[in-house]
């Protein structure tokens, strides 16, 4: 199969094999008015499979969702056809409206526009905690 380069946008690459579909929701990738293209399972000397996203346009990214998902994920900004600049991810110490807290008698479950804060408890287990209750995430 063949996709197309990316002229001038972005390229999400070394997504876990699996994920993409998750980050195009995340990021509302359906919301653009430009192409997007999601390659799943591709061919990874490093990982052995892996997906990519192509966006066909410069848009803010919300690094925290990427880092979340998938701190291995390399950005790669793209103008005039030619690499501009390759970013790496980590973890984020902390989570802003990207997780929802369960915990029934949370601030959050109960006052209207709360923003749901987490913090990151555990960075090898990928545990993150509600900043209000202190209540775990489930991780899928």
């Amino acid at each position: 199969m063949n996709v197309d380069g990316v002229s001038t946008g972005i390229v999400l690459d070394h997504i876990q094999a699996g994920k993409s579909m998750e980050i195009y929701k995340l990021l509302k990738l359906d919301e653009l008015d430009c192409s997007v293209a999601i390659i799943q399972n591709a061919v990874s000397t490093k990982y052995g499979r892996k997906d990519i996203i192509k966006i066909d346009e410069r848009i803010e990214l919300d690094m925290d969702v990427l880092g979340y998902v998938d701190p291995n994920i390399t950005i790669n900004l793209v103008k005039d056809g030619k690499l501009e600049l390759k970013t790496h991810l980590e973890l984020p110490e902390t989570l802003t409206n990207v997780l929802e807290c369960k915990n029934p008698r949370c601030i959050t479950s109960v006052e209207q526009g709360a923003k749901q804060r987490f913090y990151l408890a555990d960075k090898e287990k990928k545990i993150y905690r509600c900043a209000y209750c202190d209540v775990e995430h489930e991780n899928k």
